[in-house]
């Protein structure tokens, strides 16, 4: 995989104010799409009359209102309400808008009086402590209707459920460790929080988009002073402004990378590499797809009809015709196939599944393994 560590610590050192750049002119919309955790019908952690959900909106809304005074920056949120919003949607928003970065906002919780802020970024839980941050975060994902279907074979014990998208996280590790780290800098240098450090782990709303993605734990709303502190305007103000801060020193230090660094690509040998070098996960009798889009157009099967994408094949369904990418009873093959349809355009592309020539529920293939 490509890496840009050199890269990284050149552009670190200028965010950070060791050197002085001239500030470039960015020619395009930098598009930062804003995730309030939790909202609506699960509120997150909750102690003492403080909920993570509002805390992590409040911070979130004020986010969003510095970045938007700043020229050529678009601003997203995956809700602007007290409303739940699915872990599978918040990332699919993300990679709709083709954003360049997703940024997560959440509170932290413990039976002790632990308190600090910690920056994540996608990866295997490096120890227990990790896994814990992760799976309580993750159980959200019970309150959605059609759940077992959004993340079938998803395990948060298990490596295997991050190899589609972990695979395009990778791309983008250097710049998500770069955002985390200038995030994490501001919020102990700044704000005087205790350092907690960057971390990485499987938290499902990073899993799912493909791009720089953070997830942020501002504190510990279990922690007597930290919690007034989150819940007061003024922390909140204070959070969001350093949050804000640190995006656009990475925005300002991402441009001074080159372009390949800025927006890699996966490409079509890294994806074999990746399926001959990973290990198989075979389902007897059963055919999985990658379906890319349904039309009432016949389209030929050729790649220049499918962005470059080849192993296509189509079916008829009604009026419709369903279009596919790849064919193989291998599960976590067809996850990394998914993974490049991703990266080439088609956004909401989803993995299906034939037994006996029929369409099956996914959920109920994975479970049956």
């Amino acid at each position: 995989m490509r890496r840009i560590v050199l890269t990284f610590v050149i552009l670190f050192i200028s965010a950070l104010g060791l050197q002085s750049f001239e500030n470039p002119v960015w020619s395009d919309e930098f598009v930062v799409v804003l995730d309030a955790g939790h909202g609506g019908k699960d509120s997150g952690k909750y102690y003492n009359g403080l909920k993570e959900s509002d805390i992590a909106l409040a911070i979130t809304l004020k986010i969003g209102a510095h970045l938007e005074k700043q020229p050529k920056v678009k601003v997203i949120y995956t809700r602007d309400t007290d409303v739940f919003v699915n872990l599978y949607e918040r990332g699919a928003i993300a990679n709709r808008a083709d954003a360049d970065l997703f940024v997560s906002i959440h509170c932290n919780a413990h039976t002790s009086q632990a308190h600090g802020a910690e920056t994540f970024v996608l990866g295997l839980h490096a120890n227990k402590q990790n896994l814990e941050v992760a799976k309580k975060e993750n159980e959200v994902i019970f309150l959605e209707e059609d759940y077992e279907e959004n993340y079938a074979g998803y395990d948060p014990n298990s490596p295997e459920s991050f190899i589609g998208l972990t695979l395009m996280q990778e791309e983008y590790l250097d710049q998500s460790i770069m955002l985390a780290s200038l995030v994490q800098n501001n919020l102990v240098n700044q704000l005087g929080r205790k350092d907690r450090s960057v971390k990485q782990a499987g938290f499902i709303v990073l899993h799912q988009s493909y791009m720089p993605s953070v997830l942020i734990e501002t504190g510990f709303i279990t922690n007597k002073q930290e919690g007034a502190y989150l819940n007061s305007n003024k922390g909140k103000t204070e959070m969001a402004k350093s949050i804000s801060e640190a995006i656009m020193s990475y925005k300002k230090s991402i441009l001074l990378a080159t372009q390949d660094s800025q927006d890699p690509e996966i490409t079509e040998k890294e994806i074999e590499t990746a399926i001959a070098t990973t290990e198989e996960n075979i389902y007897d009798g059963v055919t999985f797809k990658v379906q890319l889009a349904a039309s009432s157009k016949e389209l030929e099967l050729q790649p220049y009809n499918f962005k470059g994408l080849r192993e296509l094949s189509r079916s008829k369904e009604g009026n419709l015709y369903k279009y596919y990418y790849g064919e193989t009873s291998d599960y976590n093959k067809i996850l990394l196939m998914k993974a490049f349809a991703q990266e080439k355009g088609y956004a909401s592309c989803y993995i299906v599944a034939f037994k006996d020539g029929k369409k099956q529920k996914l959920s109920t293939i994975i479970k049956s393994n």
